[in-house]
């Protein structure tokens, strides 16, 4: 290996924000001279970026740390970076001996000169918040020619008690308006027609002078955006003006991911989460009053602390009352230094009770999933062709109000807009028949 450079792998863990900061990981990396390799094998370095939301996402990164030590090469430098790397800091190089670097989230500028200290034996990290930094001078390495993730906000100022990405991103802050602006007309000139801006509450976007609203009208116009999605955005912040430049921005998709967490307001009072079961309803209403047709998707924890029977019931009925297109459902997971944590050990929620619980409610769902998509074969949808679908030799689209269509065809598809009639569902995702097929996008390189 030279002084300088060589090979680098990154494994990602985590949320869309986790996959965005790996792109700007690799394209500072590679403007500093190193390649980015696809398994970790022979790697000069193996970078871990990782999640801290739940405890099973930080053992999973554990174990994967050791199977790490007997795959790497002599003198490969191992680092972890993310949330979970913010969270531990040296903790994480008293575990795992074999790791010399450890950077948080704000950290990334510093990794070139980290990794060669550690070449040279000098263990090092960068946990430190950085209120100013965007990494607007890097060029992300972008993994995929379809979409492109693009980070218009960092960190979070809401402070829900279970919730510990206050403390791994540290306090809210936006990127200049502009400065989305001209990424996003970049990803244009690159091929790539499809954006997902991306923040801890994105639509609490505001930079000192444009809020959300302001935002999406923005890139919206951008010549050549075909698609605008937005994640994950918080229900208080929906304001009419927000709503209204959803409903005027032609290029905005009919899919809002509207995290609900549990339907009983006593829990959510708990929570933190600063809006009662009937406000959230109402913000689910004006989303479908002004963009008709919207599909909903939501985030549902269950065994939060001091959750009763009674209140579960409350989250069921709640699910069936807004028909969502999907839940990501998940079992509270207690994480150090949340208020969530100081409950009454008598208001916690057995292991057993949470894991019923969670059973019944992805029941519920997927059952209500299938009824209704069952209703929708016949119908036709403009899909996108994403990627290799992970079996059967399909290939994997998505429609705009994000329900995700397998269709038969080669990869020379992938990119492209088609037409296409629902045929099958397997309850959570359909079949598709392709009816004909609009103008090809260029691919990104």
């Amino acid at each position: 290996m030279t002084e300088t450079g060589g090979t680098v792998y990154i494994e990602t863990y985590g949320c869309q924000m986790n996959v965005s900061d790996t792109e700007l990981m690799l394209g500072n990396l590679t403007s500093s001279g190193y390649t980015s390799v696809s398994a970790p094998d022979f790697a000069d370095v193996i970078l871990i970026n990782t999640c801290a939301i739940r405890d099973h996402a930080e053992q999973r990164v554990i174990g994967r740390l050791g199977e790490m030590k007997s795959r790497m090469k002599k003198g490969a430098v191992v680092g972890v970076t993310g949330c979970m790397a913010q969270r531990l800091g040296a903790k994480l190089m008293e575990r795992a001996g074999h790791v010399s670097v450890v950077v948080g989230p704000d950290g990334y500028r510093d990794l070139p000169s980290l990794i060669e200290n550690a070449r040279r034996g000098e263990r090092g990290m960068s946990i430190e918040f950085d209120s100013e930094e965007h990494y607007e001078d890097f060029a992300p390495r972008r993994f995929d020619g379809v979409k492109a993730w693009i980070p218009v906000q960092r960190g979070c100022d809401y402070r829900c008690t279970y919730c510990i990405v206050p403390s791994t991103r540290g306090p809210e802050r936006s990127r200049n308006l502009a400065d989305v602006v001209r990424e996003a007309e970049r990803v244009v000139a690159d091929g790539i027609h499809e954006i997902v801006l991306l923040g801890q509450t994105v639509n609490s976007y505001n930079d000192g002078t444009h809020d959300f609203a302001d935002l999406l009208r923005a890139v919206g116009a951008v010549p050549g955006i075909r698609r605008l999605r937005f994640t994950s955005p918080h229900p208080n912040d929906f304001s009419d003006r927000v709503i209204a430049a959803m409903a005027e921005t032609e290029a905005v998709c009919e899919h809002v991911h509207l995290p609900m967490q549990s339907g009983s307001s006593r829990v959510l009072k708990r929570m933190l989460r600063r809006y009662s079961r009937e406000g959230y309803f109402e913000c689910a209403d004006r989303l479908r009053a002004a963009l008709p047709g919207v599909a909903l998707t939501t985030d549902i924890i269950v065994g939060f602390p001091g959750e009763t029977e009674e209140d579960f019931q409350e989250t069921l009925t709640a699910v069936d009352a807004m028909e969502f297109e999907e839940a990501y459902t998940f079992k509270f997971s207690p994480r150090e230094g949340t208020p969530a944590t100081r409950f009454p050990e008598s208001e916690m929620v057995s292991d057993e009770v949470a894991s019923e619980r969670l059973a019944r409610l992805i029941g519920r769902v997927r059952a209500a999933s299938r009824t209704r998509n069952l209703g929708l074969l016949g119908q036709r949808r403009e899909v996108l062709v994403e990627k290799p679908a992970r079996r059967g030799g399909m290939l994997q689209t998505r429609s705009r109000d994000f329900k995700t269509v397998m269709i038969a065809g080669d990869h020379s598809l992938i990119g492209k807009y088609l037409t296409v009639e629902l045929t099958g569902t397997t309850g959570s995702t359909f079949i598709g028949t392709v009816q004909h097929q609009r103008e090809a996008l260029p691919m990104a390189v």
